[in-house]
Order: C-alpha cells, then sequence, then structure tokens
C-alpha cells in the first residue's frame, strides 16, 4: 500500500546512518525514529517557491535522502512508512488536526500526518514530520510520556472537537497555557488514512491560498540539544531551560544559514529564486523599507 517496492531501503538507511537491526521491534522502531528526526531535514520550500510538493516515495526518497532537502510532514510520513512497510511492520496511517493556540470550537483541518504502529504487543504513535518531533515512540496509553528528547511529550485521551473522542499531543508551554504548563500541540483519532487521503491533505498544504505554507517559508531544524527555526527572515533558536533567542536574517544571507545551521542545501537556481522571493516577501510586510 505505502510503495515499499519503490523505495532503496540501503540508501535510506544508509542517509540515516542507521547500521543496527533490521527486524521489526520496537527496539528497531524508535532507533529508526530517532535516526531520522535527527537525519532528515524539514522545510516549506517547495509550497512557498512552486505550489507543488510532490509526496510518491521515489520524489520524496530524491529530495529527503539524495539531494539534501528537507520536506514537511506528508514527505517525511511516506518516506517513513515506505520504509516500514519493506521491514515488515505492521502500522495505520492517520491525520492530526494542529491546534497550538487555536479555538478548538472551529477546528483546523486535518493536514498532519502521522502513524500509529503495532509492534511488541502495543500499539506506538510515531510522529517524525512535525520537525520539533519526539525522539522516540509514544505508547498509544492515556498519560503516556516521551521523555527521550529536549523537551517532553505528553499523550491523553480526550474529547477533542465538537464531542468526538480522540487523542491529543500535549507538549510543554512557554507559559501556564494547562496543566502542569502543557499545551495541545495537535489532536487526532484512529481513523485510518490511505495514500490517497494524503494526497488530499498534501494538495491543500502546498497549494491553498490559506496554507501557511504558501505564504512564507518555514524551516526547521532540531538537535539533542537545540531547536532552530526560519520563519521568513526570522532565525530563533530554543535551548532547554533558556529563553529563545531571534534574529533577522537579509535575504541575501538565508542560503547561508541554511547550510551552515539547518544543513540544508539548494542548487543556485533554486536558492537565487528563494532570495529573490523573500526580498519581495520583506517588502510587502515592510514597504517604508
Amino acid at each position: 500500500m505505502w510503495n515499499s517496492e519503490q523505495l532503496d531501503l540501503d540508501a535510506y538507511l544508509a542517509r540515516l546512518g542507521y547500521e543496527g537491526d533490521r527486524a521489526p521491534t520496537l527496539e528497531t522502531l524508535g532507533a529508526l525514529q530517532r535516526a531520522h528526526v535527527l537525519t532528515l531535514r524539514w522545510d516549506t520550500y517547495d509550497s512557498f517557491l512552486y505550489r507543488e510538493v510532490r509526496i510518491d516515495v521515489p520524489s520524496v526518497q530524491d529530495k529527503l535522502v539524495r539531494r539534501g532537502r528537507g520536506g514537511y510532514c506528508y514527505e517525511h510520513t511516506v518516506l517513513f512508512a515506505a520504509a516500514l512497510e519493506a521491514l515488515g511492520f505492521r502500522f495505520t496511517a492517520v491525520s492530526a488536526r494542529v491546534q497550538l493556540g487555536a479555538d478548538s470550537t472551529t477546528p483546523r483541518p486535518p493536514t498532519h500526518a502521522m502513524l500509529i504502529v503495532d509492534v511488541d504487543g502495543g500499539r506506538w504513535l510515531v510522529d517524525i514530520g512535525f520537525g520539533a518531533s519526539p525522539l522516540e515512540p509514544i505508547e498509544l496509553v492515556d498519560g503516556a510520556r516521551s521523555e527521550g528528547g529536549p523537551w517532553p511529550y505528553l499523550l491523553r485521551r480526550q474529547v477533542i472537537t465538537h464531542g468526538s473522542e480522540g487523542w491529543a499531543v500535549h507538549q510543554r508551554g512557554e507559559g501556564p497555557e494547562g496543566p502542569e504548563g502543557w499545551t495541545v500541540r495537535q489532536v487526532f483519532t484512529e481513523n485510518p488514512q490511505y495514500p490517497v487521503d494524503y494526497a488530499v491533505g498534501n494538495h491543500f498544504v502546498a497549494t491553498h491560498e490559506r496554507s501557511p505554507f504558501v505564504t512564507r517559508p518555514y524551516i526547521q531544524r532540531l538537535r539533542t540539544d537545540r531547536y532552530d527555526t526560519l520563519d521568513a527572515l526570522a532565525w530563533t533558536t530554543h535551548r532547554p531551560g533558556q529563553e529563545p533567542v531571534t534574529e533577522t536574517v537579509p535575504p541575501g544571507e538565508v542560503p547561508k544559514l541554511l547550510d551552515d545551521v539547518f544543513d540544508i542545501r539548494m542548487d543556485p537556481e533554486e536558492a537565487a529564486l528563494l532570495v529573490t522571493r523573500l526580498a519581495e516577501l520583506d517588502a510587502t510586510r515592510n514597504p517604508a523599507t
């Protein structure tokens, strides 16, 4: 179903630097998730520059594995699903609604892709496409936590939208947004999703005028001791237990920043187009300058 026959599994694992066991166990799953999140990058440039993002396995593999570019949740999840299928894992794809301060009575569209993996007698949420993603699977039980990365996550079973029951992923907030500082990041049900469902969601995210990825680029890189984002021209570095540090980057310096800080490589033509579009965006936002 997830076109694993189109995946060069050896090339994917080599890109991750993974040389461990390939048996479909929880230990293998956790090692692959950690390697994927820390190695493959996250960016929305194709949506911002071209309003087109391909999520077939050959295209995603070429972009993320061979060319050193980043992608967003649909690309990461399709790639990871193909790898898990090739390794013999059983899983269900699901879609989540990103919340992060949104009013739950007027929900956002379910455009975040994740997997629920059945392994070693349990069910585990695997979210490798959020950018700031957990570095380990989270067991699908109420109150389960992930403490394996620089920031913790909490999974709760609860009513999510309009009385429906589902799950909410909580992350630590910077203020008292919820109990003990937790805030809801995304909510989801266990309704199975298929490649065609992801194609529909991806089309909205990549092309619709209301998609935030169309209106400005957003880049993320998570490491074990820091988390960097580039929102248009605003570069922010987060470190556990410290206040975030933000600075504005001139459009012409963005390609070098991408290479130096985010480990994202762009060819010269694409980099030049990006600088032009960022300068246009900056002029629109700041006409006096």
